[in-house]
């Protein structure tokens, strides 16, 4: 695939031309001062796209949506949503245009979008703007998951944008790019179900199976198939969150994807302290989106979505309500497999080792864990040294010693295979006072603490000699940390 230059690039606008209703062309403000922060650069190969022109003029003009190839019209996206359990009718994209479509090095469809890109019908009287270091935020922890292995949106790049964004403060404004498979989401289906159009919600199931679930046109009733598979994705995506210590903060139903991919990193952080009331978010003062009720949560937003497709479900609602009751029931088990296998692996347990067995070793684990407040990533990083006989270091972080011999005992038992371990426990996940060190130097003009960052984390699972720092958590003097949405 030779890479795309400014006279061969083209945005495919399928999305505003099959759902015109959830399209509003829009453009980007201009940008009085452009300057490149940060380029993914393997990701622009992945797309195609000449990374030399992409740091060009026009290339950044791409990135800002203020310089777009000849016929591309760029759109604000509308949707609805649930934001903390309550209903709005109209959000949309705020701050944020899909430029277009891109299809990558396998032949894949993939939005570019931008983030900050300005004021929108649907800003709701805010600003449309974004600031460098949320913006940066979100390249480091979106590319941070993509390397731990977790479906997520990708950041092509932050570009900062001469711009004066006013928040609590004065702060340099930015534009992120990004890409996802698509930016269909839960609240899109609620926003087209408020219409009262079943063909515009017709239309948009055809559209979301066709790009992210073709196998459910296949069966007896399509839409239902298209039900089962994104709770299916959820499932296994929310449990790679907990498996890693992610915590969201924003779950919001315009925030869960149809395609099962991460998607705003806004008031998001990694658990230090393993503890199930973890929250990080200031919004979320309810402890709403705390790390242990994501799976909760998850499945509440798959409810909203059922509720939405009723009317493609069948002609009776009773029985609509209930083939989407019954499909929405294979959450939990779906979630609680792919949580325990990822269990299993983080643990080393044989594969051959029964269900009863592993349940209890996993489960005494984890409430060892949590009434001894042990830093998740370290513990489990740790573990694979107790594997191979090592037993120290983890240890030294539990003050129930005899707690964790008597458990340690009862889990080499069974011979866990410590390299099995090492390819899913990471020794660097982005550290909250690490992450907030790089984004301060880089809004005061330095990038060279987030560039080392972010070459960490592109190789989470490798110890890397001279990064130690990398791995350690927090020290007690950065205080309790709590996050930002950056609007």
């Amino acid at each position: 695939m030779t890479p795309t230059t400014p006279t061969t690039l083209t945005l495919d606008d399928r999305f505003a031309r099959e759902l015109p209703e959830l399209a509003l062309p829009w453009r980007a403000d201009e940008v009085p001062d452009p300057r490149l922060l940060v380029l993914n650069d393997s990701l622009a190969d992945d797309l195609g796209l000449d990374r030399d022109w992409l740091r060009g003029t026009e290339g950044v003009g791409l990135l800002t949506g203020t310089r777009l190839p000849e016929g591309t019209t760029s759109v604000a996206q509308a949707y609805a949503g649930h934001q903390f359990g309550g209903y709005s009718p109209r959000l949309g994209d705020g701050r944020a245009l899909l430029l277009g479509e891109l299809v990558d090095r396998s032949g894949r469809p993939r939005d570019l979008h931008l983030k900050g890109s300005g004021r929108t019908p649907f800003s709701r009287g805010g600003d449309g703007l974004a600031a460098v270091g949320p913006m940066l935020r979100e390249y480091v922890v979106s590319e941070a998951m993509h390397a731990l292995g977790i479906p997520t949106t990708r950041s092509l790049a932050v570009v900062a944008t001469g711009r004066q964004v006013y928040r609590e403060e004065v702060l340099p404004g930015a534009v992120l790019a990004r890409v996802a498979s698509s930016h269909l989401r839960v609240g899109s289906f609620q926003y087209a179900r408020s219409t009262g159009d079943t063909d515009l919600l017709r239309r948009l199931a055809d559209h979301a199976i066709a790009r992210h679930h073709p196998a459910a046109a296949e069966a007896d009733q399509p839409h239902l198939a298209l039900f089962e598979a994104v709770v299916a994705a959820q499932a296994s995506l929310v449990a790679s969150w907990m498996l890693v210590g992610f915590v969201h903060g924003v779950m919001n139903t315009d925030n869960t994807t149809i395609s099962g991919e991460t998607i705003d990193y806004g008031p998001c952080a990694f658990m230090e302290a393993f503890d199930p009331a973890t929250v990080y978010s200031s919004i979320d003062t309810g402890g709403r989106y705390a790390y242990g009720n994501q799976p909760l949560v998850a499945e509440w937003n798959l409810a909203r979505f059922a509720e939405a497709l009723l009317p493609l479900l069948a002609e009776e609602e009773d029985e609509a309500v209930a083939l989407a009751s019954e499909s929405l029931g294979a959450f939990r088990t779906q979630y609680s497999a792919a949580w325990s296998r990822g269990m299993r692996a983080k643990l080393g347990l044989p594969d051959g080792l029964a269900d009863d067995v592993a349940a209890g070793i996993v489960g005494d684990l984890v409430q060892l864990a949590q009434d001894n407040h042990v830093d998740h990533t370290t513990f489990f990083r740790h573990l694979g040294a107790a594997a191979r006989g090592d037993a120290e270091p983890a240890r030294g972080l539990v003050l129930d010693l005899a707690g964790f011999d008597a458990w340690a005992e009862r889990w080499l038992a069974v011979d866990p295979a410590a390299e099995v371990m090492d390819r899913v426990n990471p020794v660097y996940v982005p550290r909250n006072h690490l992450v907030e060190e790089s984004l301060a130097a880089a809004t005061a003009g330095d990038l060279e603490p987030l560039e080392r960052l972010l070459d960490v984390l592109s190789a989470p699972y490798d110890v890397r000699p001279g990064a130690e720092r990398y791995a350690e958590p927090a020290p007690e003097s950065f205080g309790a940390y709590t996050t930002f949405c950056g609007t």
